[in-house]
């Protein structure tokens, strides 16, 4: 079987994969079935912040039975005041160290709202790649996102660390409940990846 292609998409083709796409994150975050309709709104309004970027990790359309599955993706935004997030986020920081340590991670950042394997696609480097072209080229200062507090050495975590990122808040629950996340950050651009 062929290994998946990155691709780059805009806006429409990302809202036209969203079905896809969703089904990616159920597999790889496990949420409640009744969450999902939620994560799909929120997606979809995605779409309209500034800067906004996406890439999938498709099957190639040739093989039957596959055609143009998705099988990751990743996206995200320039970050800003007025975003649920990004101000989230930034009271936190700012109550753990300062508002002249939020500004230094929020004043212009770039935000990775998702990165997603589907398990099946996992370990074959796809997760890197698209954090790698997702953050190429990027304009903006720094990079966060956050990612599952399960355990500090995951293999997203592994993953964000070998480029540099570092957390920002650990065991941290956003509002409204729900799982503990860690807040990661690093400057822009990312470190090159060690080798393997």
């Amino acid at each position: 079987m062929k290994e998946p292609k990155l691709r780059e998409i805009d806006e429409r083709a990302f809202l036209r994969r969203l079905t896809p796409i969703l089904g990616v994150y159920a597999a790889a975050m496990e949420p409640p079935a009744e969450q999902l309709p939620g994560r799909h709104t929120i997606m979809e309004r995605h779409t309209t912040y500034p800067g906004f970027r996406a890439f999938v990790a498709e099957r190639p359309r040739s093989l039957p039975g596959l055609n143009g599955t998705v099988v990751g993706f990743a996206y995200g935004f320039h970050g800003a005041r007025g975003q649920w997030w990004h101000d989230v986020v930034h009271h936190a920081l700012a109550e753990r160290g300062g508002e002249e340590h939020a500004a230094r991670w929020l004043d212009d950042p770039m935000e990775v709202a998702e990165l997603h394997v589907h398990p099946d696609a996992q370990g074959h480097g796809l997760g890197r790649g698209l954090l790698g072209a997702l953050c190429e080229g990027r304009p903006e200062r720094t990079v966060v996102l956050s990612t599952l507090e399960r355990r500090p050495d995951t293999p997203a975590r592994r993953l964000y660390r070998s480029v540099g990122m570092e957390d920002l808040l650990t065991d941290f629950e956003f509002p409204g409940g729900g799982p503990r996340y860690a807040v990661m950050g690093g400057t822009l651009p990312l470190a090159p990846y060690p080798p393997e």
